[in-house]
């Protein structure tokens, strides 16, 4: 039985609403010029990412007032209708750019992979709560159910292509096993497959290592595979440390590709200068800090692990898509969470964070 409900942490709203709200000022700076131009509407892009944010916080709101409990038995149904959408995206998803990643008609569309990431920490959770006892028992009886599992959700979100979802499903699930007290030899080796798994998925796709060569080197192709990396990093320098002025960029204006999606980071460097990527960062730390803070005192261990799950989930992809816009990493098609434009991304990131906020209020004090 949980005991009653108290007040949710307020410095982890806190840092979601900052970041919420410097996304939606920021989708609305980034695409204004191009949506007016291209669709005749500057506010398309905006009025868009409103509604999502509206039907997010609602979901929020709801999620974090039911006892977290709900969702350990939910786990298994969530869980099995988050990869029949995996499968459907294959057979009949609606294609973009070279990948098949969204689920029904026009602008009401959306992507499983999103439902998957939230699905997948809420089964794990529960299952390594019951299961903590087998983990450091053989790498196949400990690690082996897990790890057909991840394989197989992976699999299917590689075959969209999308290998920036799959290697933060990955790495989310990887965390929790951390969490949960698996062996450490068998992660080990865990971690020096998963590597060889990712190499593997470069070198067997020519865009990939593509995209991996211009990763290493990318003024040796400026307008070719390298121009993403060396627009963003045009992007960031000319930012300084004030930036030049919210809605005064000019990378925006047809240079930085994906200006409001996976690199509005960039946009939001050279607008708002070093300041704001730095108020970006802090924001997201302070979410990561009262995320493991929930989870470290969560009245139990589903509770714990679900909280360490969705804290991982969110910055995790965080550092992913900051360090791509840095030119740190490769350059993969993932958002940044509550900042990016994207209806499904917005949506069960708000729903994470509301079961997040659910559990902080069951914290021990």
């Amino acid at each position: 039985m949980l005991r009653r409900a108290g007040t949710i942490d307020f410095g982890l709203l806190l840092s979601v609403l900052v970041l919420l709200s410097m996304g939606i000022i920021m989708v609305f700076s980034a695409s204004a010029v191009t949506a007016a131009n291209n669709l005749g509407d500057a506010f398309y892009f905006l009025k868009r990412q409103l509604a999502w944010a509206g039907l997010g916080l609602t979901g929020m709101a709801t999620l974090m007032r039911m006892p977290y409990t709900v969702f350990r038995r939910l786990a298994n149904p969530l869980l099995g209708i988050s990869l029949l959408l995996l499968i459907l995206v294959l057979i009949v998803g609606i294609s973009a750019k070279g990948s098949s990643r969204w689920l029904g008609v026009g602008s009401l569309s959306f992507q499983p992979s999103e439902v998957v990431k939230l699905a997948i920490v809420i089964f794990l959770a529960s299952r390594l709560a019951e299961d903590s006892r087998h983990l450091g028992s053989s790498f196949i009886r400990g690690l082996g159910p897990y790890l057909l599992l991840i394989f197989f959700v992976c699999g299917l979100i590689l075959a969209q292509p999308d290998l920036g979802t799959a290697v933060a499903v990955a790495g989310t699930s990887y965390l929790l096993l951390v969490a949960a007290g698996a062996d450490r030899r068998h992660l080990a080796v865990l971690f020096l497959a998963g590597l060889a798994l990712v190499a593997l998925a470069i070198v067997i796709a020519p865009y990939r290592m593509a995209r991996f060569t211009a990763f290493l080197n990318p003024w040796a192709d400026p307008q070719g595979k390298g121009y993403q990396t060396i627009q963003s990093l045009l992007a960031l320098g000319s930012g300084g440390p004030f930036g030049t002025g919210l809605g005064q960029g000019r990378q925006k204006l047809y240079y930085v590709p994906e200006e409001h999606t996976d690199f509005i980071f960039a946009i939001l460097g050279e607008e708002l200068g070093f300041i704001g990527t730095a108020l970006v960062v802090a924001a997201f730390s302070l979410l990561l800090w009262r995320g493991f803070r929930t989870a470290m005192k969560a009245p139990d261990a589903f509770g714990s692990l679900l909280a360490a799950g969705i804290t991982i989930m969110i910055t995790l992809q965080a550092l992913i898509n900051m360090g791509v816009v840095t030119g740190l990493l490769p350059v993969t098609g993932i958002t940044l969470p509550l900042v990016s434009y994207g209806g499904s991304s917005l949506v069960f990131t708000l729903a994470g964070i509301g079961i997040l906020l659910n559990i902080s209020r069951y914290v021990r004090t």
